[in-house]
């Protein structure tokens, strides 16, 4: 994937180069395009784009999705893109999300440490980080209306019908690496699920037209 000069850290910019959209199937295009065609048309009204990506506990996938989403739009120079995340209900930000983004190039900071500790996830030495904490999707931290919902997960897909101001609501689910918790394949299984968001989202804006 070749694109002029990007402000990413180096690491991420080699993790990048290492996403495989081409081994994206036609099956998971499909259930791409309602995102890519929200974003498009957000792009042409010149309008602020507003993502709410959704799961469960707000505690691996929506957090994952929300990083490389944000990443996405600044490596392609979409502007006024902002990415949030949020569940069902609150728990915490898994310490293994942060250690797998932090393995693939992001810089990350603690700035609160309680039961849910609040990261300050860097993409770029200029743009302001990704904040990552555990929240319900209507917390007052993330938007209120002219959004989409973006459901990470089947379980939060199954249980929010509808999300209150949401204009779109768009069931993008990935498998959840909470499976191999506690097991050696853990990293393993982390770094994978990662790396397929990331090359979702990347197809994704990559298919934006300014």
């Amino acid at each position: 994937m070749s694109k002029p000069e990007s402000t990413l850290f180096s690491e991420i910019q080699n993790t990048i180069k290492g996403l495989k959209i081409e081994e994206i199937t036609i099956e998971r295009k499909t259930i791409l395009q309602p995102l890519v065609a929200f974003i498009q048309t957000k792009v042409n009204e010149q309008k602020e784009i507003r993502l709410n990506l959704i799961c469960t506990h707000n505690s691996r996938r929506s957090h994952l999705s929300q990083v490389w989403a944000q990443t996405a739009s600044a490596y392609f120079n979409i502007k006024n893109v902002f990415c949030y995340s949020g569940g069902t209900e609150a728990t915490a930000m898994f310490p293994m999300v942060a250690k797998t983004l932090e393995n693939q190039g992001f810089k990350i900071k603690t700035i609160s440490e309680t039961n849910n500790p609040i990261y300050a996830i860097k993409y770029s030495e200029n743009e302001h980080p990704i904040i990552g904490f555990s929240k319900k999707h209507d917390d007052d931290f993330n938007p209120k209306n002219e959004f989409a919902a973006i459901m990470t997960c089947s379980q939060a897909d199954e249980a929010c019908p509808f999300i209150a101001g949401a204009e779109k609501r768009i069931p993008i689910t990935f498998e959840d690496p909470k499976a191999f918790d506690n097991t050696p394949q853990q990293a393993e299984k982390y770094n994978e699920r990662s790396l397929q968001i990331a090359t979702e989202m990347f197809y994704v804006f990559s298919q934006i037209k300014q």
